[in-house]
């Protein structure tokens, strides 16, 4: 599939989702010949996608797509719905100045992920669900899934897992960050904790912006930066000490229930109901 992809079981790390690893619905494990059967039966399928990117000096650059991976691989296991290889590198210019980030400019990652989309329409497939985990990305998956929409070949949407549970992301920390903050941190610490450096939380938050309320990002209503480094010393907003595994498992399982129920709702639509309305009679 080419230079965005990467393998979506992350065979270096094993989740703590408190399910057992699927076995079957993950299409790359399979030959062609035994995914045919699934195929016919599903029209559905789950696409992971996420970032390579810095966050901070106490979590990986993986830390995106981990967390992608995670809930597109906990949905699968729950509903059966087809699993994609994930997108591990995505719109990441913002976060440049910061050793180790990859990125791909929004036009060549719109391009590459509608061409991988086409490719599951050919077979067959005509809805996805992109399980993103990357701000940057929401916009070109929007463009992706709205151009797919008004051809009429598939119905593609993106969802984000803070967005799916924000109150209690809210009520979870004193001090939210949009990027590498608690909520990040938290979920890291549930499903990697091997790849947190716990004894850098402190310099993280001290390094950081930890209340959001002084990023001064805004100037008489204009966004007055344009990457990250323009605000942060350290790439990362919030208060990572405020993040623990528990709080983590928490949030993943009430995330990963709203992403079933997306899923299964998304199943049960007649196809033509997804597509575009008809215009309106002159």
């Amino acid at each position: 599939m080419g230079g965005l992809e990467g393998p979506s079981r992350a065979g270096e790390h094993t989740f703590k989702t408190g399910r057992p690893p699927h076995r079957d619905m993950y299409i790359a494990d399979e030959t062609w010949t035994d995914l045919r059967d699934p195929y016919a039966e599903e029209s559905l399928a789950i696409v992971p996608v996420g970032s390579t990117e810095q966050h901070g000096p106490h979590l990986p650059l993986a830390t995106d797509h981990l967390i992608a991976e995670a809930y597109a691989r906990e949905a699968a296991d729950r509903t059966g719905f087809l699993l994609t290889p994930s997108i591990r590198i995505g719109v990441s210019p913002h976060h440049r100045q910061f050793t180790g980030t990859m990125w791909a400019d929004a036009p060549a990652f719109r391009e590459y992920v509608e061409s991988v989309t086409r490719n599951l329409a050919y077979h067959g497939i005509d809805r996805v669900v992109y399980v993103n985990a990357h701000g940057g990305n929401v916009e070109p998956l929007r463009e992706v899934g709205r151009r797919l929409r008004d051809e009429e070949v598939l119905y593609a949407i993106e969802w984000m897992w803070d967005e799916s549970i924000p109150e209690l992301v809210d009520e979870s920390f004193e001090h939210n960050g949009p990027h590498g903050g608690p909520k990040e941190t938290a979920m890291i610490q549930h499903l990697a904790p091997e790849l947190v450096h716990d004894d850098r939380l402190a310099e993280a938050r001290d390094g950081g912006i930890a209340n959001m309320a002084d990023a001064d990002a805004r100037r008489f209503g204009a966004r007055t930066f344009y990457d990250a480094a323009d605000n942060t010393d350290n790439g990362v907003l919030g208060d990572q000490t405020d993040a623990t595994a528990e709080k983590g498992q928490r949030l993943f399982e009430a995330a990963s229930d709203q992403l079933v129920r997306l899923c299964e709702w998304l199943d049960e639509q007649a196809f033509g109901d997804l597509m575009p309305e008809p215009p309106a009679p002159r």
